[in-house]
């Protein structure tokens, strides 16, 4: 009733009897210009209001270090798999030269089984820590378990330095450690997911798809130049273990960067509001909490699943269906992206005869498109399909509209289909390609799929109130983890299994899983959102409230009649 009181102030300290019904041309340019300036507020930037830049969140503080993330992840990605080529049965075998030796179906099936295997390890433990880190994010911050999150990827380069370094004192098996390493800190998952947190803690809701594309234009960015570059160092010094020392380099420098420099996106007031909501959902739990089902409910590893299927006031079916389906489809087109791009290098190799630097090649110009529509493209979209109608429906109102979380619009639903479209398309030509140059085709236009993650994280936050955010995208982070278990197993051993038999099977699987992903997405609805109702509404400013409350039967007066306080 408070803000009401001071809205009608406002309006009685505006408006008299020379106020003209409709704004004059020159009251409108000005109201415009001011518009334009301030707006679109959102509330979320009053807490670091009269800080100084370097204490300011933005999206723009993780480019430049997630540029080396990403440069890191994507370096070592091709040579980490002409590193596992060499079996240990073959002596004469040069890491990073030609070795035809190695371009044999029985190498080839037991690099795949590998790979499984060090995934599995890496998938199930990033699967448990994943959300539990997103939802601590919410209580204690984003950066500094950002940076937690990067000491497990240290660790794990410099085991590969090791094995790389004395292969005939450590065995290659031991990269196994390393995995391991990498998903007790939630590894490349937990990553993402406090990227996007971070994104979203400092975007608001029109500009947050655009964001989380200038997010993934930087990690394809990585990985467009990260392996054309690992590959010329390669040929440069003649040592393929050089590059991991400036991976491990890189990733160092990203965990200091995020640790010490980048700005906290969540207030000490917001982070002290999530624990005390948090103890207080625990308050309001049943009283059983020393039993054994309390422990066995804490216990249960699928728990932080229920995030994507809330209940209680505020929460509705559709809210829930958009959760499940948006959450299937953000972990389709991740884990699909992240499992079957190793294999679709080794059947590149193995196909076309590739070297290390027409693979590295072909990675490189798939990421490139995606930047090139993430972040030429996309904005683009954005601009026309919501900047400039949002500007429009401000001039003709004069209102400064305040942004809050209304949901995914027809806008995101349209692109993410649209994206998912082109998914399908290009692993159906993966199929049908007989030459490289229909086969890189192809992998371009899988490239304009990738506005459909940046799309559909986006359209994931955009579904809660933002003190659940670490909460939802942990338990996505979740869903991530168990698809780079699942995906593995799926795409590393259709190819082990139909190597030498039929190539192509790994891309009818991939075509059949983005096309669920297409049916899948129709279940969603635009204009869907969790109706929080914010904290200081919910318990009265003072008792004299409950004097006032209407009894049972009797009609409540009007707003206008009610008393103010």
């Amino acid at each position: 009733m408070a803000t009401n009181d001071s809205i009608h102030e406002e309006e009685t300290a505006i408006v008299d009897e020379a106020t003209h019904l409709l704004p004059t041309s020159s009251e409108s340019r000005d109201a415009d210009s001011e518009t334009s300036s301030t707006t679109p507020a959102w509330d979320a930037f009053e807490d670091f209001e009269g800080l100084p830049w370097w204490r300011q969140p933005s999206v723009y503080w993780l480019l430049g270090p997630y540029i080396i993330f990403t440069l890191a992840f994507g370096g070592v990605m091709v040579p980490k798999l002409d590193l596992r080529n060499p079996d240990a049965v073959f002596q004469p075998v040069l890491l990073g030269s030609e070795n035809p030796q190695c371009d044999i179906p029985e190498v080839q099936a037991n690099v795949a089984k590998f790979m499984l295997v060090m995934n599995l390890f890496t998938g199930i433990l990033s699967a448990m820590v994943a959300p539990k880190i997103g939802h601590l994010s919410d209580r204690y911050g984003r950066t500094r378990l950002m940076a937690l999150a990067s000491v497990g990827g240290i660790l794990a380069e410099f085991i590969t330095i090791l094995v790389a370094r004395y292969p005939d004192v450590v065995d290659y098996r031991w990269l196994l450690l390393g995995s391991l390493f990498d998903g007790m800190t939630g590894s490349f998952t937990t990553g993402s997911i406090m990227t996007q947190s971070y994104t979203s803690d400092c975007t608001p809701p029109s500009k947050r798809a655009v964001s989380m594309g200038y997010v993934h234009a930087c990690l394809f960015t990585g990985l467009a130049f990260g392996p054309l570059l690992a590959g010329f160092f390669v040929k440069w010094t003649g040592s393929l273990l050089s590059i991991f020392y400036v991976v491990m380099g890189c990733h160092i420098g990203f965990m200091l960067f995020v640790w010490l420099v980048v700005p906290e996106s969540l207030s000490q007031r917001k982070q002290l509001a999530a624990r005390e909501k948090y103890e207080k959902d625990k308050e309001l739990q049943s009283p059983v909490s020393s039993s054994w089902a309390n422990t066995l409910r804490t216990a249960n590893p699928f728990a932080p699943l229920k995030a994507l299927y809330p209940t209680g006031p505020g929460t509705s079916p559709a809210l829930r269906r958009n959760l499940i389906a948006l959450a299937i489809n953000d972990t389709i087109i991740l884990g699909a992206s992240m499992s079957a791009g190793a294999v679709i290098v080794l059947y590149c190799g193995r196909t076309y005869h590739w070297d290390l630097l027409e693979k590295s090649g072909f990675v490189s110009l798939l990421s490139l498109v995606r930047v090139v529509v993430l972040m030429g493209i996309y904005p683009i979209i954005n601009y026309f399909g919501r900047i400039r109608p949002a500007a429009r429906r401000r001039r003709e109102s004069g209102v400064a509209a305040v942004e809050k979380n209304s949901g995914a619009d027809e806008l995101d639903v349209l692109i993410l289909r649209i994206a998912l479209i082109s998914d399908v398309i290009g692993s159906l030509g993966y199929v049908f390609a007989r030459s490289s140059r229909v086969f890189v085709v192809s992998g371009m236009m899988t490239a304009v799929g990738g506005l459909g993650s940046a799309t559909g994280q986006a359209m994931i936050t955009k579904h809660v109130p933002s003190e659940r955010v670490g909460q939802l995208l942990g338990a996505i982070g979740m869903m991530h983890a168990l698809a780079r278990v699942l995906g593995p197993v799926l795409f590393n051993g259709v190819y082990a299994l139909t190597v030498g038999r039929f190539n192509q099977g790994i891309f009818v699987l991939l075509a059949s899983v983005f096309g669920f992903a297409l049916v899948v997405s129709f279940a969603i609805r635009p204009h869907v959102v969790w109706e929080d109702e914010p904290e200081d509404e919910r318990q009265p400013l003072n008792q004299t409230e409950e004097a006032f409350a209407v009894p049972d039967g009797q009609v409540p007066l009007d707003e206008e009649d009610q008393v103010r306080f």
